[in-house]
């Protein structure tokens, strides 16, 4: 029997600041689940904290093969990006980004002055997130014909299943989600049960 998965994340948005010497360092944590989405959110900040001098940032996407990259952005190399994904993995998340934006104040930090604030900040914004505990699974669709969709329905309410997206056309389809240690026993009843049904993995 399969081990049902899960990851831990943050459920929304969340924000830090820490302030050294004059300098700001402002911290924006969220949930993100490709590469994609975290080149979405850093031009966002980009654009929109133009004037600042450091966008540095740490993210973290998957669940079983996990990427991770951090980025410096000008900083002494491994006093910002690092620290930053070092919080990442204490906190133990994955499906997250961290970016932390620096408003230079005039003094410079030095290098372990520049590994705690980027690590402070990353904290601040952290401890303010609501982190959750997510569960992975299986997404299916479901074709049948309309002679054995009421029963089919039935079947999965009884199984506790949810359907959504229910489609009508010369056939009728659905979607549905599987935890990893009950998706073999659920598939192979819908296939041994009724006749007409096609389980595809999406």
């Amino acid at each position: 029997m399969d081990k049902d998965l899960k990851y831990r994340t943050i459920e929304t948005m969340s924000e830090g600041l820490y302030k050294e010497k004059g300098s700001r360092f402002l911290s924006f944590a969220h949930f993100v689940t490709t590469e994609e989405e975290v080149k979405s959110v850093l031009e966002d900040y980009r654009s929109k904290f133009y004037d600042a001098r450091h966008h540095c940032y740490a993210f973290r996407v998957g669940i079983t093969n996990i990427l991770e990259r951090s980025n410096d952005d000008g900083e002494p190399s491994g006093t910002a990006g690092k620290p930053i994904l070092g919080q990442l993995h204490s906190f133990e998340l994955t499906n997250i980004l961290v970016v932390v934006i620096r408003y230079f104040g005039g003094t410079k930090l030095g290098v372990s002055g520049l590994i705690n604030a980027y690590k402070t900040a990353t904290r601040e914004a952290l401890l303010k997130a609501t982190i959750v505990e997510k569960e992975v699974r299986n997404n299916f669709k479901i074709v049948c014909h309309y002679d054995e969709m009421g029963a089919v329905m039935s079947f999965l309410k009884q199984q506790k299943i949810d359907y959504k997206e229910v489609e009508m056309a010369e056939t009728v389809s659905m979607k549905i989600a599987l935890r990893f240690s009950q998706t073999k026993s659920v598939i192979d009843k819908l296939e041994q049960i009724f006749r007409t049904i096609q389980v595809e993995k999406i």
